[in-house]
């Protein structure tokens, strides 16, 4: 078989909510194989679809028992990414890493070390990217449509309540979820370094609000800073919202215009009053991820297996590539510092 026909073969570790989706997508895609799943919970392997393939309660077991493959796709909590991509990446494998690509900017550094030295490729999952909103966000800023930018205030109210936060789960765990800000918004950060580059002078105030008994962290914060290439900004945040989700938006106040991407999830234009300009009809947004009792960011992650497939068989470039996830985490871990200092 020639390389353009070749199936590019994955395994998935962590088959949780995020772990089926990432199989649900290798499984629907064409060019895509799903050889072994691993999960340390044999109880989460459950539809005839799934005990068709091969099954481990290790990735040391699956690395060994099953090496003929291409990809290490990791959907396990945070803490276990670093470890995990840095093992599959010794194996002989591309990974894909589920957001946040680590909890500290050294474990990405670490990462990026050692896909450096066995020649493979890490792609970081950022789905938010490729939202019509997002994407029309990124043209009007390379084109410098807005001028000089001036302010940009991000807002992320979200539901995350007792049922998200279950005991004994990872979630709001300092150890394997890491903060409000890796787990819920990190989707939103990496939008705006994405479009606005670094950040500096950063100040803000953090608190906990309603989920002392849930998490060993913040649920809310007011994050203020200037952006390295001009302007000023503001995270504000809070999973402290009663019953459902609220809103994400990114409203941006500059030169030649003023914009705002807002809905649930940053998913509506609600304002685009940009000089000389008229707007174009973007296609629909995917709707968000349903979990049942919440839901999370857009239903992207097709697009993210399709990059993948489309870099190892040289088409195209990585959407999301690993410094990128590494500067998601260090601008996180910046504001972070904020609370021990």
């Amino acid at each position: 078989m020639t390389e353009k026909l070749k199936k590019i073969k994955f395994a998935v570790v962590g088959y949780g909510h995020i772990g089926k989706r990432h199989a649900a997508m290798i499984l629907n895609n064409p060019e895509c194989e799903l050889v072994a799943i691993c999960d340390n919970d044999p109880k989460q392997v459950h539809s005839p679809e799934d005990e068709k393939i091969p099954f481990f309660d290790t990735l040391d077991a699956m690395l060994t028992g099953v090496p003929d493959f291409d990809v290490l796709s990791i959907a396990t909590p945070n803490g276990l990414h670093e470890e995990q991509a840095i093992k599959g990446l010794q194996s002989g494998h591309h990974v894909v890493i589920e957001k946040p690509m680590a909890l500290t900017k050294a474990g990405c550094e670490r990462i990026i070390f050692e896909s450096l030295h066995q020649h493979k490729q890490v792609f970081c999952v950022m789905q938010n990217r490729y939202s019509p909103p997002s994407i029309w966000l990124k043209e009007i800023m390379q084109k410098k449509l807005l001028g000089d930018i001036y302010m940009v205030q991000i807002n992320c109210y979200w539901n995350r309540d007792d049922r998200y936060y279950i005991p004994g789960n990872w979630h709001g765990t300092k150890l394997l979820d890491g903060g409000t800000l890796f787990t819920q918004f990190s989707h939103f950060i990496d939008i705006m370094f994405w479009l606005f580059g670094d950040i500096k002078n950063i100040s803000g105030k953090f608190t906990n609000f309603n989920h002392q008994r849930l998490t060993e962290f913040e649920d809310s914060g007011f994050i203020n800073f200037d952006f390295v290439n001009g302007g000023m900004g503001s995270l504000n945040f809070s999973t402290s919202i009663w019953n459902q989700n609220l809103e994400s938006s990114i409203t941006i106040i500059a030169e030649k215009g003023t914009v705002k991407v807002g809905g649930q999830y940053m998913n509506e234009v609600q304002t685009s009053v940009i000089k000389d300009y008229t707007m174009p009809v973007l296609p629909p947004a995917n709707p968000p991820n349903d979990y049942g009792l919440y839901k999370g960011s857009a239903a992207n992650h097709h697009y993210i297996f399709e990059n993948v497939v489309n870099v190892l068989k040289g088409r195209e470039t990585i959407t999301t590539n690993a410094l990128e996830g590494l500067k998601v985490v260090e601008i996180i871990e910046k504001i972070y510092l904020l609370q021990s200092n």
